[in-house]
């Protein structure tokens, strides 16, 4: 199963789709990309698959991702890790397909029935965000997450804490004790500000903080933890075991979520859970993306032990309809019911993308790129 050809597509809102073919007719999908960055991924795929991958067997997975990683004096670094994503998905679909097979059955064979789901709660208004996590359980969501604060100082007032609590208590009283309630905070506050917050969340019964404090300041997470019992979880800006390792080792955290296409794919996933199942640590993989992505995601959690929950950007139902339907032969792959996914049976990853709207999307002219955000005193803050 020879590698022919490939070929990369920018598609509305912000993703990007690989598609990988074969001697045999096979075609694999996958979704490499960096929200805001996708022509410069679009490169690192290009010169991935130029270079190397063009002409190789498809079935040695573990060979190229070795290859595509160690073959490189730089290694990791969200861009590298991102163009490796995708084309692991891609391999796995291929060899799925070529089996007739789910992937998971590939990795060792599923470990639960069915897979437990969250949505992000939208909305700048404590009554919009509260109508919107109303709106999610009604659909029949079990669990939601929501932001906790958007620009913040080093350090607040007494009123901003008082703030996001309100948030979150308003949340809770709309949606009722039998919802989980995740709240990130996207690393936008200081390690100063996030214990204070931590600890004033602490009587919320929260699902996770996420991202208390930046990837480049998780040193602090231990400290953050001993002010409050809420599981602490990070982990989507970190892009391979290496990166985790470090994390681990210090301890604090009780939830990671790396992401399928950021943190090296299918592949390297699999095995930062298993590094996360020897601390005893559980997984929420990260997901903010497109359809691709979202079915590698699953093909993970069937099989991962220590799988928390899924978090995915886009409804599971068919109406109303969301962004992803418009590249899906079908409606997406999965029944949704009580809050969870059954597992995805088709095999490879389990879609069958409509190219031909993937290129009539790829035609339109897109250049998202995040806004840059600035403080009352016009100094810069995290996005």
């Amino acid at each position: 199963m020879r590698i022919t050809d490939y070929e990369l597509f920018e598609v509305p809102p912000r993703w990007l789709f690989l598609k990988i073919e074969t001697d045999d007719g096979l075609v694999g999908w996958g979704e490499p990309i960096v929200e805001g960055r996708a022509r410069t991924v679009r490169t690192a795929v290009d010169e991935i698959m130029d270079s190397y991958l063009l002409g190789k067997d498809a079935r040695r997975i573990e060979d190229h991702w070795q290859a595509m990683y160690r073959g490189n004096f730089y290694r990791g670094g969200p861009v590298l890790m991102s163009a490796i994503a995708g084309v692991d998905q891609a391999l796995w679909d291929l060899k799925g397909k070529q089996l007739e097979v789910p992937v998971y059955e590939l990795l060792g064979g599923p470990s639960r029935d069915r897979i437990r789901v969250y949505q992000w709660v939208g909305g700048d208004r404590i009554e919009e965000v509260g109508a919107e996590a109303r709106r999610l359980v009604d659909a029949g969501y079990t669990a939601v997450k929501m932001d906790a604060v958007t620009q913040a100082r080093h350090i607040e007032p007494p009123e901003v804490v008082r703030e996001v609590v309100a948030r979150v208590e308003h949340v809770r009283d709309v949606v009722g004790e039998s919802v989980d309630i995740g709240v990130d905070f996207r690393g936008r506050v200081s390690q100063s500000l996030a214990k204070r917050l931590a600890k004033a969340l602490d009587d919320c019964d929260l699902l996770f903080i996420e991202e208390p404090v930046l990837p480049e300041n998780l040193e602090h997470l231990p400290d953050v933890a001993t002010h409050t019992t809420t599981p602490l979880a990070t982990g989507e800006r970190l892009y391979s075991r290496w990166d985790f390792k470090p994390l681990f080792e210090r301890g604090g955290i009780d939830v990671v979520q790396p992401d399928v296409s950021h943190a090296g794919g299918i592949s390297e996933l699999v095995r930062i859970a298993s590094m996360a199942e020897a601390h005893d640590v559980a997984i929420a993989p990260n997901c903010p993306l497109g359809p691709i992505a979202l079915a590698a995601s699953l093909q993970v959690d069937a099989y991962a032990p220590n799988l928390l929950i899924q978090d995915h950007a886009f409804d599971s139902r068919t109406t109303p309809k969301s962004a992803a339907d418009d590249y899906l032969a079908d409606s997406f792959i999965c029944d949704f019911e009580d809050g969870y996914l059954d597992l995805p049976e088709g095999p490879g990853l389990g879609i069958e993308i409509d190219e031909s709207s993937v290129r009539e999307k790829a035609r339109e002219n897109l250049d998202w790129h995040n806004p840059v955000w600035r403080r009352d005193d016009g100094s810069i803050t995290d996005w």
